[in-house]
């Protein structure tokens, strides 16, 4: 297990089993919250250098960190995470001997991207054909 969310109202905690986990309504989502609010594919939560990272999906009813409204942000052991108007107690212990990050600078982030019409940098990578195409 690599942590878990704690529901602040009371309930059972959801342990964060894979370090990339996609949150929302649908059955489908890794974690799965059964409420009108929380959009199909809300958010996903992703486990970068031992220290999880929450990114908003473009949900209608937002993410917030610590009472922050963000669209990507990292969360840090203790930190409250807001699901729209749900909140948990994110509980873990950073991985590796890697400094805490540093904050998300939104300006960064190519807008494109942001508004969700690519891909994120790092999941462009080229396939084995593609990358037999470019050797030749």
């Amino acid at each position: 297990m690599l942590g878990e969310l704690i529901p602040c109202g009371g309930g059972d905690p959801i342990p964060l089993l894979k370090p990339l986990l996609l949150i929302g309504r649908r059955s489908s989502c890794d974690i799965s919250l059964r409420f009108p609010n929380v959009s199909s594919h809300h958010c996903e939560l992703e486990l970068i250098n031992g220290y999880w990272q929450v990114r908003d999906l473009g949900s209608r009813n937002g993410v917030k960190v610590n009472g922050e409204r963000c669209d990507q942000n990292w969360v840090m052991p203790g930190d409250t995470l807001n699901i729209a108007k749900h909140l948990y107690e994110v509980s873990y212990v950073p991985l590796g001997d890697a400094p805490p990050p540093e904050e998300i600078d939104p300006m960064s982030i190519p807008l494109m991207e942001k508004a969700g019409l690519v891909k994120r940098r790092r999941e462009r990578q080229q396939t084995p054909s593609e990358t037999q195409l470019n050797l030749d």
